[in-house]
């Protein structure tokens, strides 16, 4: 009996040490992260506090997110958010060797040549944020309100295609989460099923 009682005070013990990431909910707080962007600066969600957040998950090789970028429709949406001072950032979780990796001056490279909005470009090599959200596509967009809770998590849009001819009939989900937000409303349409590439998580 008392060799029982010690395994299961053993495996109690290395239970505890084990992190569990609990993912990200609708209507729950968002996780919190700090992360480094392509310039080296470091950035806290809790830095963003009572500003709306965008969270997009990249990676520049992905033909979903080539989608969004050729065709301007991802910047425009990103310069549509800063002009209404909410918070845009965009958050690479692509391993080192893996597709889509960058690292600070490969990010910098792709917001040159593609004129990019966004407030930061996050890195997350480790993947560690991205799992900590359940990011699972590239894009996979989150939106954050003010106080922190996780208002909408899913697509950018409803036509799950990589063909930029298809985004003027799509539904934008997140331009229409910022809308329901900025009016004091509830995100009409809170949950989505994401679409694109996988992200290339290390394991």
């Amino acid at each position: 009996m008392m060799r029982i009682a010690s395994l299961a005070a053993g495996l109690v013990l290395a239970l505890g040490s084990v992190t569990v990431h609990a993912k990200a909910q609708v209507g729950q707080p968002a996780p919190a992260f700090t992360l480094t962007d392509s310039n080296g600066k470091t950035h806290s969600l809790a830095d963003f506090k009572g500003k709306t957040v965008v969270l997009e998950w990249t990676n520049a090789e992905c033909p979903f997110v080539k989608k969004h970028y050729e065709p301007k429709n991802m910047q425009t949406q990103q310069g549509e958010a800063k002009t209404a001072e909410v918070v845009w950032l965009t958050v690479n979780s692509g391993a080192p060797g893996k597709q889509g990796h960058v690292d600070g001056a490969g990010a910098n490279a792709i917001i040159a040549s593609t004129g990019g909005q966004q407030a930061a470009y996050l890195l997350d090599a480790s993947g560690e944020t991205g799992k900590a959200y359940g990011a699972k596509t590239t894009p996979h967009m989150y939106v954050i309100d003010g106080e922190g809770t996780l208002r909408y998590a899913g697509a950018i849009d409803s036509n799950p295609s990589a063909d930029p001819a298809d985004i003027p009939a799509a539904t934008q989900y997140v331009r229409n989460a910022l809308a329901d937000l900025a009016a004091g409303r509830p995100v009409a349409v809170a949950n989505t099923q994401p679409y694109g590439c996988s992200v290339k998580y290390a394991n």
